[in-house]
């Protein structure tokens, strides 16, 4: 085990930065201006949602975890990003690595556990509109955020522990940040069980809250059609979720090394820039209440500072 452990290499090497020359400070510009975009935009709909009492609903309270999820995500993603978009070296350390691989597959999974709590508050709402306070009581709300929270947490800790303690014989990887998948393809030892294992459960955290909430919205469809309209906000993001998944493994289908550069970086992308933008963008300007507390803001603040 020993002789293992040796072959592992202490850093890896981000390959596909190589191929950007100049481009990379147009790059480094556009990506600033995104994460900056992402930060101003998601804390807007966090602060609009804490500080006003109105807001203070089960509806609200998971768009605003639906907003610190962006938060954590972006943090976690852009700034390494954009230190190696200037960096003439990319290199990073195996447990910064792993520590990166945590944060952007907990953002992913938590994203849709919340997307997924969000269908059955919609649910409740209008299919059962009698129970909807006696159901999502204050004490639910939270226990629901606490298993949205925890749930990534168990299953992404157990697939990284195991990854780590792999043998590496290589520290070569094709992508813009560190992936499970593309360090599990470095291993020396044969990786069938872990991957079949990982592949299953990812397949399985995916489809399964998919079909729920397929299946709120059909049982919705039947209830009242006019009442699908108040769940075109949540339709759209968790629609646009869906494809970025579906670009995530799209990319893990193909060999790396066969793929452009840039299809790379697009779709690896995808998934942390759209929704982070999408999110408040979508709950900030179709639902009327947190538009209301956002502009009302703004004329005060246009109040007490006039020009």
């Amino acid at each position: 085990m020993k002789s293992n452990n040796s072959l592992t290499p202490s850093y890896f090497q981000f390959t596909v930065f190589a191929h950007y020359g100049l481009l990379r400070y147009l790059f480094f510009s556009l990506s600033l201006l995104i994460y900056m975009t992402i930060i101003s935009a998601n804390l807007v709909i966090v602060l609009s949602v804490c500080l006003e009492n109105s807001l203070h609903q089960p509806m609200y309270i998971f768009i605003c975890s639906l907003c610190l999820n962006s938060l954590y995500g972006s943090t976690g993603f852009f700034p390494r990003f954009l230190m190696d978009l200037l960096s003439d070296t990319h290199f990073i350390s195996h447990p910064l690595c792993f520590v990166q691989m945590y944060v952007i597959q907990t953002y992913k999974i938590h994203e849709l556990s919340v997307l997924t709590v969000m269908a059955y508050d919609r649910f409740v709402a209008i299919c059962q509109p009698l129970h909807y306070h006696s159901k999502m009581t204050f004490r639910t709300v939270l226990l629901l955020l606490i298993i949205a929270v925890l749930y990534p947490v168990f299953i992404v800790t157990y697939f990284l522990y195991m990854a780590s303690i792999l043998p590496l014989c290589g520290n070569k990887l094709h992508r813009i940040y560190c992936t499970t998948w593309s360090a599990l393809l470095l291993s020396c030892v044969d990786i069938t069980v872990i991957s079949v294992a990982g592949q299953f459960l990812a397949v399985a955290s995916f489809f399964i809250p998919m079909s729920f909430v397929l299946y709120t919205y059909l049982r919705i469809l039947l209830v009242c059609r006019r009442s699908l309209q108040t769940c075109l906000p949540h339709i759209v993001i968790f629609g646009n979720y869906c494809i970025s998944v579906f670009c995530e493994i799209l990319l893990s289908l193909y060999k790396v090394d066969e793929v452009n550069s840039f299809v790379i970086v697009a779709l690896s992308l995808e998934v942390l820039i759209i929704p982070p933008i999408m999110n408040p963008l979508v709950y900030g300007l179709n639902l009327p209440q947190i538009r209301a507390v956002i502009f009302g803001s703004l004329m005060l603040s246009k109040i007490a500072c006039p020009i």
